[in-house]
């Protein structure tokens, strides 16, 4: 069985936020608003409420000594992928490497250069 942290457990919606915040911060509700408002359809409403929710799942941090307020990231993503991947794994494929890399394969049409770099991550 895979060991998960104690990482706070983030939803899709989350994650979209996260992402604003992990390719720049630290960033004030106002501008995190204008870049998802580009790629989604949230009010912001929505996403005051999904960064509160950060905030109080302490992914995020905000500082309150600025006016505005700015936010940033208390978790890394790299933290946070190698997480869902563990989650991932264990909920689909029982915790195994090897199956989810059979069914992988077995599904999916590898070029030459994809195989040859599976077989130096596996050397």
């Amino acid at each position: 069985m895979i060991e998960i942290s104690n990482l706070p457990q983030i939803s899709d919606a989350e994650w979209q936020v996260m992402k604003v915040l992990w390719y720049k911060s630290p960033l004030t509700a106002s501008q995190v608003i204008s870049q998802l408002e580009e790629d989604t359809n949230w009010s912001p409403k929505t996403i005051h409420t999904l960064l509160n929710r950060l905030v109080n799942k302490e992914a995020l941090k905000v500082d309150k000594s600025t006016r505005p307020y700015k936010y940033y990231p208390l978790v890394s993503q790299e933290e946070c992928v190698r997480e869902e991947t563990k989650l991932f794994l264990e909920k689909v494929y029982d915790g195994s490497v090897g199956m989810l890399l059979a069914n992988f394969i077995k599904n999916e049409k590898l070029s030459q250069e994809e195989i040859e770099e599976l077989r130096r991550l596996l050397e």
